[in-house]
């Protein structure tokens, strides 16, 4: 039998919180409200409906911006008071652009962590927030041509650490690979959850994928 969603416990407002996670990263992209009407929507139509509380009407995510959020799951915790939604995102889960609403740090850690979409987040920042001095900042201001010489003198940095038989000078050089191949996904709005799904549609461990053309 299906999930009974009278089941669940909604607010005196007829609200109930929905914290939306990045289906691939796990990572948190914001905490919405939903009541009953538009979490039925959600259900129907695969795709996030929430309940505005500041205009007091259901907005479907994606409606303007076209960054649609296309649901893989929906859990209820112990009390049923509140929602967990795994998502695949079409594009930043943000209105300022950045892929999570979680990025304002309040208690830093002692030991930060890294992941390839927090650098990604921060190269977005670069772009969007211009810092004066910022080697990203001057890259986005070069603008792609720059940054596509950079993607090309890195790859022959790379090759070359490879033929010295070098891990230590390989690992540098891939590392800056890695960087302005970043930079460039940032420059052309493709994100890592991209890369991840087109990886996902591959079958990259045991066969040649290599696209001829493009149309």
């Amino acid at each position: 039998m299906g999930f009974d969603i009278n089941t669940l416990k909604f607010d005196d407002k007829g609200l109930i919180p929905a914290i939306v996670q990045d289906f691939y990263t796990k990572q948190v992209l914001t905490l919405a409200y939903m009541n009953k009407e538009s979490l039925e929507i959600s259900l129907q139509e695969g795709t996030t409906c929430f309940y505005s509380r500041s205009r007091q009407a259901l907005w479907r995510k994606g409606e303007t911006s076209g960054n649609v959020q296309k649901i893989m799951s929906i859990t209820a915790d112990c009390d049923r008071d509140a929602l967990v939604i795994e998502v695949i995102k079409s594009g930043p889960a943000c209105h300022t652009g950045a892929e999570s609403c979680f990025f304002e740090p309040i208690v830093a850690q002692n030991a930060p962590s890294f992941s390839m979409n927090a650098l990604y987040n921060l190269l977005l920042g670069r772009k969007t927030a211009p810092k004066e001095g910022s080697y990203t900042t001057y890259l986005f201001n070069r603008g792609k041509e720059k940054i596509l010489k950079k993607v090309g003198e890195e790859c022959t940095e790379v090759v070359i650490g490879a033929m010295k038989d070098s891990r230590e000078e390989t690992v540098y050089e891939i590392a800056d690979l890695a960087y302005h191949v970043l930079v460039l996904m940032a420059e052309m709005g493709i994100t890592p959850d991209d890369i991840r799904a087109e990886l996902a549609g591959r079958h990259v461990v045991d066969h040649k994928v290599k696209q001829e053309t493009m149309k």
